[in-house]
């Protein structure tokens, strides 16, 4: 008797455990998740909430900012944005590319030091106007596709290709592809690159609210070469994977603004000597990596899991469902409106590979130098180093020091590129007075 009464209690507990577990994903189905609805599960025995979708899901499905102050919430990776405010599609100095990605939010900060920029550059150093690419979603936070940062409205993107003289439409915002700087995965094309694309990274390096620019070693390498005796604000322009057909702006943490979380000041020499080196060797084994055959049957390579909910400051719960905007989350899991930012296009060329020829040079070169400290980054990370936007390399010995601290720690995957459609023309706006 005694064990028939012990089993009856179990099982209401089991079923009434169940049933919590199961009203939230029900739920969920109908409306939109709120602060409460997520931290529901938290009550129960002091745990942590069930993690439910990631968070990419829900911070991708948000299509209007908080309205709340403007404020970067976290770190640069792992954050969130409240009081988002969006950069205008068109300026007289800039346009703003990819637009179905919803991307071109930021902090009031980032917003205005984009436009002194933009001006700045034309006005001083004749460069025709910038191609404005990611910045942040409406709210921040992770995003379904391409980065891992540009989650607090400090990041942006800006293409090196000069903005040309009318008016983009639409649909050649979606298709046009930036040009690559790049002639092989090691030099610039002298093709390409011309002295104005220096004063453009330099410009953009030299205000004091830059905390770092993010390039490819290549374009890195050209910048040491041509900053001439001024070389201050080499310092700030570090080498990060994928960075060939655009440069990536982090602004510092505003002052007074709590909560955001700043990363370590640079070391304060120009770069352009070890570690710069160290960071061609790893190119080189990156190259050689991504030519190697997969073994058949080999288990896939482990995969970082995404972030959610629970993994951000406990403010982004508040920013997520605040004024009513949160997102609906299926009976599935998944978010349905995150899944329109997968049908959206990259925006950079393929990055560009050796040719078997070359390959076999690069091999017999690499057999011989035999290098007394592991150099090469692991197999994971040369396949996302020559596939996209800033993948970044795990914090090992494969990586240099400061590397493994300046890093944006982004990913993005390139498409192939595609033909620009002809456009009227269509005359730029004027600038307002300041």
């Amino acid at each position: 008797m005694r064990r028939l009464t012990l089993g009856l209690v179990l099982l209401l507990i089991c079923g009434a455990v169940s049933a919590k577990q199961i009203k939230p994903a029900i739920k969920s189905a109908t409306k939109p998740a709120t602060a409460h609805a997520v931290g529901a599960a938290e009550k129960s025995a002091g745990k942590a909430a069930p993690k439910g979708p990631p968070a990419k899901m829900l911070f991708g499905a948000v299509t209007a900012p908080a309205p709340l102050a403007a404020r970067a919430i976290g770190s640069y990776a792992r954050g969130c944005l409240a009081g988002g405010v969006s950069l205008p599609i068109s300026g007289p100095d800039w346009q703003v590319m990819r637009l179905s990605r919803n991307r071109n939010w930021g902090t009031p900060q980032l917003l205005d030091y984009l436009e002194r920029l933009a001006s700045d550059t034309r006005a001083l150093d004749g460069w025709p106007g910038l191609l404005i690419g990611d910045m942040a979603q409406p709210r921040g936070g992770p995003m379904i596709t391409g980065h891992s940062s540009h989650q607090i409205g400090l990041d942006a993107d800006v293409w090196l290709t000069p903005m040309p003289d009318h008016i983009l439409t639409r649909q050649e915002r979606e298709d046009i592809t930036a040009t690559s700087m790049l002639k092989d995965p090691f030099t610039v094309d002298p093709k390409v690159w011309t002295p104005l694309h220096t004063k453009l990274i330099k410009r953009a390096a030299s205000y004091p609210q830059v905390s770092r620019i993010f390039v490819h070693p290549a374009i890195k390498k050209m910048l040491c070469q041509q900053a001439g005796k001024d070389r201050a604000w080499l310092g700030k322009v570090r080498p990060w994977w994928g960075h060939y057909y655009h440069f990536h702006i982090r602004l510092k943490c505003p002052p007074g603004m709590t909560g955001c979380e700043d990363q370590k000041p640079p070391s304060g020499d120009d770069g352009c000597g070890t570690e710069l080196a160290n960071w061609f060797t790893m190119l080189r084994s990156a190259e050689l990596a991504a030519a190697r055959p997969t073994t058949p049957g080999a288990p896939p390579l482990p995969k970082k899991p995404p972030l959610t909910l629970g993994d951000l400051p406990k403010e982004c719960m508040t920013v997520l469902s605040s004024g009513g905007g949160g997102p609906v989350i299926a009976p599935d899991g998944t978010v349905p409106a995150a899944l329109n930012a997968v049908a959206g296009k990259d925006a950079g060329p393929p990055e560009p590979h050796l040719d078997p020829e070359a390959l076999a040079a690069l091999k017999a070169q690499m057999s011989k130098s035999k290098p007394k400290s592991k150099s090469a980054p692991t197999a994971a990370a040369a396949t996302s180093a020559s596939a996209g936007d800033a993948a970044p390399t795990p914090a090992s010995a494969s990586t240099p020091a400061s590397a493994s601290t300046v890093g944006p720690d982004s990913t993005q995957s390139i498409p192939a590129a595609q033909a620009s459609p002809a456009a009227p023309s269509v005359p730029l706006p004027h600038r307002k007075s300041q």
